[in-house]
Parts: structure tokens; C-alpha cells; sequence
């Protein structure tokens, strides 16, 4: 996508509490930095974002990240400090979104590990490209709105992009009335293989994909594991971990 063909939606930076805030012209939050702790995940859905970790051994995955939406680069920057084997591309529609997260919330500069690419999402994926091992889609426009990224073409798409021990993470909005019909797409297009993990404060609900075997996995192990996470990263998924045994109800977690 030509830069003449990028979106030219305003874009508002707030600060409330020591938390720096990205908008597009409007309240509406897309995305966040708490200025004292920059690498840390600020926003409760983006750290659910990152819930693959626990299905993975981290130390060895992912090797390969693929993000469609910069936004405030609060998965970039988490992802830089804290998975160092891993190598990025974040496919950004609008070149000023770029602009703002060097400028105000930490980018990091290390054409080495992360590419930004500015194209339309949906058009990216659809042209194909090599396989990754995790996949993060979070892109709204202005309105709250995911047009062409929920589409069922970009869902196979992004199915196809997964390598074998894939994992492809997407961010919904769990009010929006579409939610149902975008989640059952999911479903279908991944052939049942997708989990929706229980709704934040916000609403926003992260559903994790893939297209290999279902795995078991004790919840006892990935509070575990959840621990761990948090003494290397700051990152804690315990409160996910608890809410999704909550509502699987058992023991494990077939995914």
C-alpha cells in the first residue's frame, strides 16, 4: 500500500497516571505504556495476547513473530526485551502509527530482530509469504472495527502463514455484535481447533488458533509455567490461567 493510500485518521496522545495512552482521534484507547516500566504490558488483553507462551517452551519458541497492527508497539517492545531468539515483522496500514511509537512510546530500533512493514494487513497475509510461529492480529480502525482482518479469505490466510507448531493469537471485541459470528468463523475455519479465553475489564477477548494436534494441559502445570513467566518477564498469566480453569471447569486444557 502506497503511502498516499494510507488511512489519514487523526492520532492523539494522552497521559493519566504515569500511563501513556495512543488514540485515533477519539477516546478510544489502541493502545498504552506505563512510562516507569516501558517493556511491561500495561493493558490486561495484551498480555493475554502472549498466553501462547505457556502452550510452548519459550525458550526455544517462537523463533518466527508475525504482528499485524503496531499500535502503541506494547507487544513489539515486550517481545524485543524478553524473547531475544525471536524475529519480527509488524505490518503497520498507517506510516504516522510508526512515527509515533519511535517518537512516544519506545520503538525499538534493531533491524536485526524487528521489520515494520507498511501495508494493509489483510492484503499481506492474503499474498502469501514463509511460515511463522506466532501469529498476532490486533488491528481496529477508529471506529472499533476489524473490517477485511475478520473476513473468512484472511482467516485462511492466516491458517496457511502458521508453521507446524503454530499459533495464531487474535484480539476481538467481545461487546461487538459481530462477536459471535466472528468467533464461530474462527472455529470453522480452524476446523474446532480454537479457545477463547475469558473476557478482560474491558471486553477485549483473545482467541488462540492453530492447525496442529490437540494437546492436553494440566492447569496445575500451566499455573506453573505461569509462574515462571512472571519471575523472567513481569508477565502474569496467573489470573488467565485461574479464570480459564474457572470456566473449562477439570483438571486440563485440550487445545
Amino acid at each position: 500500500m502506497s503511502r498516499s493510500n494510507a488511512p489519514r485518521h487523526a492520532i492523539d496522545i494522552s497521559e493519566d497516571a504515569g500511563v501513556r495512552y495512543l488514540h485515533f482521534g477519539s477516546d478510544w484507547i489502541q493502545g498504552a505504556m506505563r512510562i516507569a516500566r516501558p517493556w511491561s504490558l500495561e493493558l490486561p488483553y495484551t498480555r493475554d495476547m502472549l498466553f501462547g507462551l505457556l502452550l510452548r517452551t519459550p525458550t526455544e519458541w517462537p523463533r518466527s513473530i508475525l504482528q499485524i497492527g503496531l499500535g502503541a508497539a506494547s507487544l513489539t517492545r515486550f517481545i524485543h526485551r524478553y524473547l531475544p531468539r525471536s524475529r519480527q515483522i509488524v505490518v503497520e496500514i498507517n506510516p504516522q502509527v510508526e512515527f509515533v511509537a519511535r517518537q512516544y512510546f519506545k520503538l525499538p530500533d534493531d533491524p536485526a530482530r524487528l521489520h515494520i512493514e507498511h501495508a494493509c494487513g489483510a492484503e499481506y497475509l492474503l499474498a502469501g509469504g514463509p511460515p511463522c510461529e506466532l501469529l498476532l492480529i490486533d488491528g481496529f480502525d477508529p471506529a472499533g472495527r476489524m473490517g477485511a482482518l475478520g473476513s473468512e479469505p484472511f482467516l485462511q490466510a492466516a491458517r496457511a502463514r502458521l508453521a507446524e507448531n503454530g499459533l495464531l493469537a487474535i484480539n476481538l471485541l467481545g461487546r461487538d455484535r459481530n462477536f459471535k459470528a466472528l468467533l464461530d468463523r474462527i472455529r470453522e475455519v480452524f476446523a474446532g481447533q480454537a479457545l477463547a479465553l475469558p473476557p478482560t475489564a474491558s471486553g477485549n477477548v483473545i482467541v488462540l488458533a492453530h492447525s496442529g494436534e490437540r494437546r492436553n494441559y494440566a492447569f496445575a502445570d500451566l499455573e506453573q509455567r505461569a509462574t515462571a513467566l512472571k519471575s523472567e518477564t513481569r508477565l502474569d498469566l496467573r489470573p488467565t490461567v485461574q479464570a480459564l480453569q474457572a470456566s473449562c471447569g477439570g483438571e486440563s486444557l485440550h487445545f
